[in-house]
């Protein structure tokens, strides 16, 4: 049995792909995700998977920061890259009213547009948000009926806002943001109340390195990697109230069942 990480920035130059794909799969992370928050990166996400493709998946899409600088172009490139089978979600998108890098109107129409491309091309969301709960779930609560479905990617909220989001089945995912002593306690409470076949893990690799992690298992120092994802599980498992077979069983089969079976024969 092995585990699926659904958020991995591997595109990042500081995540190799020719060491960090193997070391991963040594770990029992064999199968990973990558993240498109752009159009170039989204390619270039396409391009790995095409390299890697026993290992590896993508998603396509803007993420809110970089939706400031998409054309109606991009968009229309990004619907075309969806239909691929490389392809197993639509974003990283969303809204991000934290920092506003890009102007909230301008995120609002970008993430309804990709909400549309994922109703169109009959794939999940991968969903991104941070201080804008209230505008993503009100989209989403629109499009849920017509959408396959989705994951609140790196969901750091408490639980009225994780119950929202079961509300509409859709999936959480956590990262090492648990294993933070100050940042992660509402996360974690939430988590108690996690339901089996919601929950899905993943790194967010090269980001969010668990703080529980000591510096000597730590295979590329200060950066986050794939292979760290057991020990996230080794976190989470005991709040969920499960043992770590169940929990990695469990988010197999949610990756899976989400994302469509994904492996080498469904490209070929």
């Amino acid at each position: 049995m092995a585990w699926f990480d659904i958020g991995v920035n591997l595109t990042n130059p500081r995540l190799p792909a020719e060491t960090v794909i193997p070391e991963s799969v040594t770990a029992g992370v064999s199968q990973l995700m990558i993240t498109g928050t752009n159009l170039a990166e989204s390619e270039k996400a396409i391009a790995l998977v095409r390299q890697y493709p026993a290992h590896l998946c993508a998603t396509a899409g803007f993420h809110p920061h970089d939706s400031g600088n998409a054309s109606d172009a991009d968009m229309a490139r990004i619907a075309e890259l969806v239909t691929l089978p490389e392809v197993a979600a639509v974003g990283e998108c969303g809204l991000d009213f934290n920092r506003n890098f890009s102007p909230k109107d301008v995120q609002l129409r970008r993430f309804e547009q990709q909400l549309e491309i994922a109703v169109a091309c009959g794939k999940p969301v991968f969903l991104h948000e941070r201080d804008a709960f209230d505008e993503q779930l009100a989209l989403l609560t629109q499009y849920r009926p017509k959408l396959k479905g989705g994951v609140a990617h790196c969901f750091t909220g408490d639980m009225t806002q994780m119950q929202a989001y079961l509300e509409l089945d859709l999936y959480i995912g956590i990262t090492g943001w648990l294993c933070d002593d100050k940042r992660g306690s509402v996360l974690r409470d939430a988590v108690t109340q996690l339901p089996l076949n919601r929950v899905m893990l993943e790194s967010d690799a090269p980001y969010l390195l668990p703080k529980t992690l000591k510096k000597s298992a730590r295979p590329m120092g200060s950066t986050n990697h794939p292979a760290v994802l057991p020990h996230i599980a080794e976190h989470l498992a005991p709040l969920m109230g499960i043992d770590i077979v169940t929990l990695q069983q469990a988010c197999w089969d949610n990756s899976q069942q989400l994302f469509g079976n994904i492996n080498a024969t469904t490209r070929n």
